[in-house]
């Protein structure tokens, strides 16, 4: 897969309840060459669970898109994998295994990092669902399950092993959640132990991170989630970035209304007139805007497009008082 990390250089990370498709839209739009679902799990997707289905949903003109699948029994994992690769065809990239996800209510049933805890079973998973598919699959995961304790280079080595075609690495200890400060080292540790391409992750907030982190540890490619919320425009600074050239501007205050007022109604096409999901979205275009704090709880009453629109259109004219 280096080939394809030499075309997709800039990966929009797998984040629950965000990377639908109207943000992945707008992320691919602004230079994100590669975008993942939300992860989807095995066991719901086994149970025929249309919810579950539905985040495998794309989004007009979106041919080529990455699935994350979470799960930790081999077979159900290699059966709903296969079944994705029949239903999505040549607009899947590849499978993605989580093995990062910390999440409480994740690693209590042994998915999503727990995977780091028992490495024979993650092989197996990786091996099962390698046999069962024809695209590529790739694995997350992090720098370790335990603070302090690094097995990322190794468990990386076991994955290559099982039949993994490239790993993304997060610079953080599952323990750690998203506390603390993602090691890039470990990144370069996992790149000098395999063979297959290597996804860097974690802490990447602008260009010249994505410039750095790719020149410390020689990923082949740079995966961005959290610094991403409310800030699609990173992927075009990034690229700007990664390409020599100089970063585009940050955004204004019309243009981040005026992408929050386009992502609210991808949004509303996608799911009626209900779109309280847009709140949290809404939460972070506002971030550091004039109005922002008061407007926060009136966020929180919105249901549809108009309610929306309505705050938007005070954020203007209180920035415009300001300017």
């Amino acid at each position: 897969m280096h080939d394809f990390f030499r075309r997709h250089r800039l990966l929009l990370a797998p984040m629950a309840g965000v990377s639908d498709m109207a943000f992945r839209t707008l992320c691919r739009e602004q230079g994100a060459d590669l975008t993942y679902t939300e992860m989807v799990s095995a066991k719901g997707l086994s149970y025929a669970n249309e919810k579950t289905r539905h985040l495998l949903d794309l989004a007009q003109g979106e041919d080529m898109v990455a699935v994350q699948l979470f799960g930790h029994e081999p077979d159900t994992m290699a059966s709903q994998a296969a079944w994705i690769e029949q239903v999505m065809g040549e607009n899947l990239a590849y499978i993605d295994i989580n093995m990062g996800c910390p999440a409480r209510k994740i690693v209590s049933k042994g998915d999503g990092s727990a995977l780091m805890r028992d490495p024979d079973l993650a092989a197996s998973i990786v091996t099962a669902v390698s046999r069962a598919v024809e695209h590529p699959v790739t694995v997350k995961f992090r720098r370790g399950w335990a603070m302090g304790c690094e097995t990322a280079p190794e468990f990386a080595v076991r994955m290559q092993d099982a039949g993994a075609a490239a790993v993304a690495v997060h610079g953080r200890y599952a323990e750690q959640l998203y506390r603390g400060c993602a090691d890039w080292g470990v990144v370069a540790r996992v790149k000098q132990a395999v063979d297959v391409p290597v996804v860097g992750n974690g802490d990447v907030k602008c260009g010249a991170d994505a410039v750095a982190i790719t020149r410390e540890t020689g990923c082949d490619a740079v995966m961005i989630a959290r610094a991403a919320e409310g800030n699609p425009w990173i992927f075009s600074q990034a690229a700007a970035a990664l390409a020599g050239s100089p970063e585009p501007c940050a955004p204004t205050v019309e243009q981040r209304i005026a992408m929050a007022r386009r992502h609210a109604r991808l949004l509303a096409q996608r799911e009626g007139r209900n779109i309280v999901r847009m709140r949290k979205h809404a939460m972070w275009y506002m971030t550091g805007l004039p109005g922002a704090a008061a407007a926060r709880g009136k966020i929180n009453a919105c249901v549809g497009v108009d309610d929306f629109d309505a705050v938007f259109d005070e954020l203007l004219e209180i920035a415009g008082s300001h300017a």
